[in-house]
């Protein structure tokens, strides 16, 4: 079993992911497809006349602030690109069925009361926020869907106790969900080659960071959206799986490469 977790970056290149998937489902692998939807989002705020805002929490992690109106454009993009996937899927010969965490009951999370940031140097409390921290997935539904021949793609909403839907990290959901499938691998695939030493120099990818040094790496090399995969790098391990390799998302055969140690593999 493979999940894999396509990033919304620009750059990514949705083709040369897409016809890799193929040729894996062609040798009858399973495999597990997440994708985000940050850059879609963001154009289609821009386009609404509703731009993202951005915050840091006091932990120096940055995020999509998702009010009412950010989560309903959120909704619409990861909807806009899940069909898209879906679509250059099944015209490769795959059978791919387009699922969000909500359906289901595939994702569960836990909606947070509230969200603490520093903005401007001063500490603040943002409320009204629809982010969550996925707590159960319905594994067996998978399953099901998996050994029907079915190749699920997810996007990353899910379902709070409520019931209301929430926007929940696209890196951290593969991670639980390749946890939950007790998948070997899980491929993040972004627009960079790796974790990078120097964030501007692609050159400085690390080929290797073994999980006893996770904790120091997410403190004090990654930045920016580079924590949450090393967190969801984190979660996955924990969780059982043996490897987490966060691989160039940009290349032909993207998968097969990081499979074949290109990009930085972690592992216990």
């Amino acid at each position: 079993m493979l999940v894999v977790k396509i990033g919304g970056s620009p750059g990514v290149a949705a083709d040369y992911i897409t016809s890799d998937i193929a040729a894996y489902v062609q040798r009858d692998e399973q495999l597990v497809i997440v994708h985000g939807g940050s850059e879609l989002a963001t154009e289609l705020g821009h386009q609404l006349g509703y731009p993202p805002r951005f915050v840091t929490s006091v932990s120096g992690h940055s995020s999509r602030y998702t009010d009412r109106r950010t989560l309903d454009i959120f909704l619409m993009a990861t909807a806009l690109r899940n069909r898209h996937l879906v679509a250059q899927l099944q015209a490769l010969g795959v059978n791919a069925i387009g699922l969000c965490g909500m359906d289901g009951k595939l994702l569960l999370a836990r909606r947070k009361d509230t969200l603490r940031i520093v903005e401007n140097g001063k500490r603040k409390i943002l409320r009204d926020d629809y982010t969550g921290s996925i707590q159960e997935v319905n594994h067996t539904m998978l399953c099901a869907l998996i050994e029907s021949g079915l190749t699920p793609i997810i996007a990353p909403v899910a379902l709070s106790t409520a019931g209301e839907p929430l926007n929940v990290d696209g890196d951290r959901a593969a991670a639980h969900i390749a946890a939950a499938l007790g998948a070997q691998h899980l491929v993040i695939l972004s627009n960079v080659p790796g974790l990078l030493l120097d964030i501007a120099d692609e050159n400085s990818s690390m080929p290797c960071l073994p999980a006893s040094e996770l904790e120091t790496a997410i403190e004090t090399i990654a930045q920016g959206s580079m924590k949450r995969k090393l967190i969801g790098a984190r979660e996955a391990l924990h969780g059982g799986v043996s490897q987490v390799i966060l691989a160039d998302g940009r290349k032909t055969k993207p998968i097969t490469r990081a499979l074949q140690g290109q990009g930085t593999l972690i592992s216990g």
